[in-house]
C-alpha cells in the first residue's frame, strides 16, 4: 500500500473462468466468506470501514475464540475480519 511499501498486498484477478465463478457464487451464497483479515481490535477497524462506506452484512459478533464481522466487497465476495479471543 502507499502507506506501507513494504506491507502486504491483495491482488484480485478477474473471474473468467466458469468454475471459479460457480465456486465464488456458492460460497456467497452460503454466507461463507472468500477470506479473512485479523485485527487487534474489532471494533476500532469496524468503524473504521464503516466510516469509509464498508456495508457490513455481520457487526462484531462474538463466536467461541473470537470476534467476527463481516462485510460484502462489492463484488461478490465476502470479507471477515476476526479478532481472537
Amino acid at each position: 500500500s502507499a502507506e506501507d511499501p513494504n506491507g502486504s498486498q491483495l491482488v484480485l484477478e478477474p473471474n473468467a473462468n466458469p468454475a471459479a465463478r460457480t465456486y465464488q457464487e456458492s460460497i456467497l451464497k452460503q454466507g461463507i466468506p472468500a477470506t479473512m483479515f485479523f485485527v487487534d481490535d474489532i471494533q476500532k477497524e469496524f468503524q473504521r470501514l464503516k466510516k469509509l462506506g464498508v456495508k457490513f452484512t455481520m457487526e462484531p459478533t462474538r463466536t467461541p475464540g473470537s470476534t467476527i464481522a463481516r462485510f460484502d466487497d462489492t463484488v461478490g465476495n465476502l470479507i471477515q475480519v476476526t479478532q481472537l479471543s
